[in-house]
């Protein structure tokens, strides 16, 4: 860690006179947060503990139990069919939250069922038919009765109201013309809701109840909260039905540092978490410690003052050098260390640094220069380039400005050279997107390498967006009237460093080169051709058309030589 000089002078006054107010102040903050995160944290657990019982109390004392009292009463033998509707009805009347009761028979897709009227209405007016919303499907009793799950309740969302809808079954013993029956209910959880929302900790702390998903639940929006370091560890445990509550101290992803609890009802495969941010739990204690700063603060100034005075004098010419330093970092290499006079090891510094500045400088021009391949070359090279090559596979694109001679001797020296460098800016910068590199400018062409994963598919994509880019530049120079062939070849080449041992070129030479060379002279303006080592590892790419054309005779080679032209997919479909 960088640590200024002048800091160091700061610091050492500083200690002497803050560091024993310091040292009682922290033992002080120290105690009064262990008591405090310890009467927090019995708060956390008693709070989860709390809703947990309310829950399972709240379904299993308001819901289930008169429900299975409803159901044992339907279940009577002494009750003919229009008996057990009206018990139906009574009991969905008395009971709080349950929005739906049905006797569901086996095989048949028409239950008996009594939804609540005003629930209802809320449904209809939404444009929801009640009875296709509340009706619970026979394939879902059916799934409850395979898993074992009766009187346990599934839970589901209705997105239209919002509301939070817990299903539970009751198998009957008796049967209607000998088939099996099911006592079904919907109950509407907006009191589960409302203990949560009303409970006082929620006024200075956070309740979540979450799914086994990571998704929060009782709330109007479902969120999901993975993100959170309590979530994840409640996960794994509602997933497999333990019931262990814990109590957890972690940092949200906002930086916040939280403390937390988790408790999980015995009826609901859900997790109660109960937080509260230290900020929170620890206010008391941060009121002292924000006295105690003050305090402190005042002793630091008086003793900082006189250091600062002294370490400003010393440390300006140091600071002033690392500015420079910082603005050449930033590509300024006219940037110089000025005002700096004194006869010590400060102004030889600034000296050697102005020296390095310049030196700098001019090799970064000189980089300009040179291929990346070959800058790559010689941070590899240790000691120093040394002429020779290696075999290596890659893909080579030669492009070329078709009408260029005719372009030159009509327009000024000036406008040509403004033109080529136009045009090959936007080559240069396409290849590079392309991961490819530029080997050279021959007068109006250029030559890049393409190697690695996909390299075939990248040259051709490159190649492909070349012409379309010049198409570009035409509409913007009509006058130039220039346009791009460009040609395509892989294989193997010998790439190294060739030349004398005073003067060398970094490039590749070899018949791939060659190939290329020739393909881009046989293309005409606008095409781009490519051979068939190229075409056959650049299949299947999104957004080029490729298009077999025939053999064409090139210099050098005895047979004609198999060729395929490229071209954008819009292009193709265009034309």
């Amino acid at each position: 860690m960088w640590f200024p000089l002048r800091l160091k002078f700061f610091v050492f006054a500083t200690l002497l006179a803050v560091a024993p107010l310091a040292i009682v102040g922290r033992n002080l903050e120290q105690l009064s947060r262990d008591e405090l995160k310890s009467a927090a944290n019995e708060d956390l657990t008693t709070v989860a503990a709390q809703l947990q019982g309310q829950f399972d109390t709240t379904y299993q004392g308001r819901w289930l139990s008169p429900l299975m009292v409803i159901r044992n009463g339907i279940d009577s033998d002494e009750l003919d069919v229009p008996q057990k509707v009206s018990l139906l009805t009574l009991g969905l009347q008395e009971l709080p939250d349950v929005v739906s009761m049905q006797l569901a028979v086996a095989g048949s897709n028409l239950p008996i069922m009594a939804t609540d009227q005003a629930f209802s209405k809320r449904l209809e007016a939404l444009g929801l038919d009640p009875v296709q919303v509340l009706t619970v499907p026979a394939d879902l009793i059916t799934s409850i009765e395979d898993t074992g799950q009766f009187g346990r309740p599934l839970i589901s969302r209705i997105e239209e109201t919002g509301s939070w809808i817990a299903t539970l079954a009751l198998p009957l013993n008796t049967k209607i013309a000998g088939r099996q029956v099911t006592l079904a209910a919907r109950i509407e959880l907006s009191s589960l809701s409302r203990l949560v929302q009303r409970h006082p900790f929620a006024q200075r702390g956070e309740i979540t109840v979450i799914d086994q998903a990571g998704r929060t639940v009782l709330q109007e929006d479902q969120n999901l909260v993975l993100d959170r370091e309590i979530v994840q560890s409640a996960l794994p445990l509602i997933v497999a039905g333990a019931r262990a509550n814990a109590l957890q101290t972690y940092t949200r992803p906002d930086g916040t540092d939280v403390l937390g609890a988790y408790a999980f009802p015995d009826w609901f495969p859900w997790a109660v978490i109960t937080e509260l941010t230290e900020e929170s739990a620890y206010a008391v204690v941060n009121a002292i410690t924000r006295q105690i700063m003050i305090i402190g603060a005042l002793g630091f100034a008086l003793a900082s003052i006189g250091a600062l005075i002294f370490a400003r004098r010393l440390t300006g010419p140091i600071l002033r050098i690392g500015e420079i330093v910082e603005k050449v970092g930033m590509g300024d290499f006219s940037a110089r260390v000025n005002n700096v006079t004194s006869r010590d090891e400060l102004g030889q510094l600034s000296g050697r640094v102005n020296t390095m500045i310049a030196e700098l400088g001019e090799r970064l021009e000189l980089m300009k220069f040179v291929s990346h391949g070959t800058m790559s070359a010689i941070k590899n090279s240790g000691e120093g380039m040394e002429r020779g090559g290696v075999r290596k596979k890659v893909s080579v694109i030669f492009t070329d400005i078709r009408g260029y001679t005719e372009f030159s001797e009509r327009v000024a020296p000036e406008v040509v050279i403004e033109a080529l460098n136009e045009y090959f800016e936007v080559q240069n910068k396409i290849v590079v997107q392309h991961q490819g590199d530029v080997d050279k400018f021959i007068g109006d062409a250029l030559v890049a390498v393409f190697e690695g994963e996909n390299m075939e598919q990248r040259a051709i994509c490159c190649s492909v967006q070349i012409i379309d880019a010049m198409q570009d530049l035409l509409e913007k120079f009509p006058d130039y009237n220039l346009h791009v062939g460009i040609g395509v070849a892989s294989g193997e080449v010998v790439m190294g460093a060739m030349g004398a041992a005073s003067r060398m070129d970094y490039t590749v030479l070899g018949s791939t080169v060659n190939l290329a060379a020739r393909l881009c002279s046989k293309a005409e303006p606008g095409q781009v051709l490519i051979d068939a080592a190229t075409r056959e590892a650049g299949t299947d790419m999104d957004g080029v058309a490729i298009d077999e054309l025939a053999a064409i005779p090139l210099k050098g080679y005895a047979d004609p030589v198999p060729t395929f032209g490229a071209r954008s997919a819009d292009r193709a479909a265009a034309e």
